[in-house]
């Protein structure tokens, strides 16, 4: 096990490192060969290691390699945690990363940055692979920040246009404002708990009884620490600015980076702190209020966008929303079963969203599409099984793991917020809104293109569809591992996760169990029936505007103030501009650079050379050549000397 765990992140990095250095001279196909080849085989290694874990019957597998850093009573190993979580969070990240790789064959094939791409999306891996297999908060930070440098990496992968550079920039700032809070927390833990190994802190917190806290104690400003890193890395209010206009990326890094993997790194890492956050319930709190608001905010935006990856965007931004919505009433399992299941239909969404991209030479205004369907059929049924998983429609994947949020909010056994339920609610009828109005702008209606661009129009090569079609299925069947209470079959997902959160309080996970097994099977029916009907609801509003009435896009224009508000995402970039970056800007120009850099400090370097230069030039003088100038000066000093001499004995 020791040896096959190291490999699972090695071989994206040998890949990473192989087209980084000599990618330029290598064909295109052995580029790509390469880069599916180490991606594949990691994936496979890690369908070994579950297999291997669950025969081994364990709670989790703690492997040192070695000591990375020793400084006074600071020790930090390089070594890896397996356990059921970490294992869900390796099957997504490799598996669906795996055909993201294939998927960029056909994309990025006539893309001069070929070889970068790739080089790219491999040390993307290494870095989300070496997160999730941590045992300790500081190798995580490591794998947290190399995927922000690979975010900001290719979403400035065209880096000729200014927008794709100037996003990027946009994402690698936000991100460090989000760090700086992650990193401060680490701190406190550190100087609380004398480490940063994830079992050490967890058995100490229960070996010195910690409770749950009433207050603000220190656990709870631990917890809200890191939870402001996750608000940065997946993007919830206030810091989720940067990754709508991350979709200037290429789309296989839309649906890899910003959809599947990177964004639910603070699910991940909020569910593997599970010990402290299960005793910190103001933070919990602030976790769920964040959560729920995020999911309905983002979904309004994406009502009215035309774009059809922003509005995209703004639905991993609303679907992260409801992960922390669950992570903030304790239903761990139920927030990863949502991450797991937005993996696969998200990155079909974004891929197929690619494909009809591909097809129309790079259009995404969906202003100008409709009729696609029988032109690109693949793309159209996949996109619909995604579209379906998404909107809660029953039998999908999201159905399950998404009422399974909503029912646990609306149960809520540590606080009982109701509006946290509400959100909800209310975010899933505009979810169903929102993506059934891509789907039909885009595939149904009439045609909004010119014959000439339609006769171009054709799907996509098979390296892009036989993608689209895995993760269809996967959209379609993947939420039956976590079947709800009310069916009668068992939550296998649930189960299987239990492990995970033994260091929990044994008085609140008892409670927890009571009030969720007390519940009678026809409440969670009766909240199941309602999801189903808002749903319902959002899909007859689409078909009603944008089917029946045939709405497009420029005629939303005419709800005015309404539209403008929504579609220029309630002008929060304008308002931080304002507040916040011009401010800096003017404090750094004004008082940092002119006054501190080019009055202070300048000025003491720049006196200081005047200075010189002025003594140098009064020496010069001096040593000028000529035996008279310097008997003179012999004959003055020795005045000067026998002056000194006489005023001393005098005295």
């Amino acid at each position: 096990m020791k040896t096959l765990l190291i490999f699972i992140p090695i071989l994206p990095l040998a890949g990473f490192l192989l087209n980084g250095i000599f990618g330029r001279s290598f064909p295109k196909k052995l580029v790509h060969r390469i880069a599916i080849g180490t991606t594949g085989i990691s994936f496979l290694l890690v369908v070994i290691t579950f297999f291997k874990f669950l025969s081994l019957h364990t709670e989790s597998i703690v492997i040192n390699y070695f000591t990375w850093i020793k400084a006074g009573d600071f020790v930090a190993n390089f070594g890896f945690l397996l356990d059921p979580l970490s294992m869900v969070m390796l099957l997504v990240v490799s598996g669906v990363g795996f055909l993201i790789h294939i998927y960029s064959i056909g994309y990025m094939w006539n893309d001069i940055g070929y070889n970068r791409f790739f080089a790219y999306l491999n040390l993307f891996m290494f870095s989300m692979l070496v997160l999730v297999l941590a045992n300790n908060y500081l190798l995580l930070f490591v794998g947290w920040e190399g995927v922000g440098l690979c975010s900001y990496l290719l979403i400035g992968f065209y880096f000729h246009k200014k927008s794709a550079s100037d996003a990027g920039k946009k994402a690698f700032i936000v991100n460090r404002i989000g760090d700086f809070g992650f990193v401060v927390g680490l701190m406190l833990m550190f100087f609380t708990f004398r480490s940063l190994d994830f079992n050490t802190i967890f058995t100490s917190i229960v070996k010195k009884g910690y409770g749950v806290e009433s207050g603000w104690g220190v656990l709870t400003v631990i917890a809200v620490l890191l939870f402001i890193g996750a608000t940065g890395k997946s993007a919830q209010i206030p810091l989720y600015v940067w990754l709508p206009d991350a979709m200037e990326g290429p789309t296989p890094v839309s649906a890899l980076i910003h959809a599947a993997t990177m964004v639910t790194a603070g699910v991940y890492m909020i569910t593997r702190s599970n010990a402290i956050y299960s005793r910190a319930p103001h933070a919990l709190f602030i976790v769920g209020l964040i959560g729920s608001l995020t999911a309905l905010y983002a979904a309004t935006i994406g009502i009215f966008q035309r774009d059809i990856k922003r509005v995209l965007a703004y639905s991993t931004v609303s679907q992260l929303g409801y992960m922390f919505t669950a992570l903030g009433v304790m239903a761990f399992s139920a927030g990863i079963f949502h991450l797991m299941t937005h993996a696969f239909f998200k990155a079909l969404l974004f891929l197929g969203s690619g494909s009809v991209i591909l097809a129309l030479h790079h259009e995404q205004d969906m202003q100008n599409m409709g009729g696609l369907k029988k032109y690109l059929p693949i793309t159209c049924l996949s996109m619909w099984a995604a579209t379906l998983a998404i909107s809660g429609i029953p039998i999908f994947a999201g159905f399950f793991s998404k009422d399974e949020i909503l029912w646990r909010s609306k149960i809520d056994p540590v606080k009982g917020h109701m509006i946290f339920y509400i959100l909800g609610t209310v975010a899933a009828l505009i979810t169903a809104l929102y993506m059934f109005r891509l789907m039909f702008l885009t595939f149904h209606g009439k045609s909004r293109m010119s014959e000439e661009k339609l006769s171009h129009v054709h799907e996509s090569p098979k390296s892009m569809t036989s993608v689209l079609i895995i993760l269809a299925i996967l959209s379609t069947i993947g939420g039956f591992v976590g079947m709800p209470g009310w069916t009668g079959f068992p939550n296998v997902f649930e189960k299987f996760l239990d492990p995970v959160f033994r260091f929990m309080p044994q008085k609140v996970v008892s409670h927890l169990h009571h009030v969720v097994e007390s519940q009678p099977a026809g409440k969670e029916l009766l909240v199941t029936l309602i999801s189903i009907v808002v749903a319902g609801l959002g899909v007859l509003i689409a078909y009603i505007i944008y089917i029946k009435k045939e709405a497009l896009p420029k005629d939303e224009e005419k709800l005015g103030f309404i539209y403008k508000l929504i579609y220029n995402k309630y002008y929060v970039d304008e308002i931080y501009n304002f507040f916040v970056i011009q401010p800096i800007k003017w404090f750094s120009t004004n008082v940092l650079w002119k006054i501190v850099d080019v009055a202070v400090i300048d000025g003491i370097v720049n006196g200081y050379a005047y200075l010189t230069e002025g003594l140098s030039t009064v020496v010069a003088r001096i040593q000028n050549g000529f035996i008279r100038s310097y008997i003179g000066w012999i004959v003055l000093g020795g005045i000067g000397i026998l002056y000194y001499i006489i005023l001393n004995f005098i005295r």
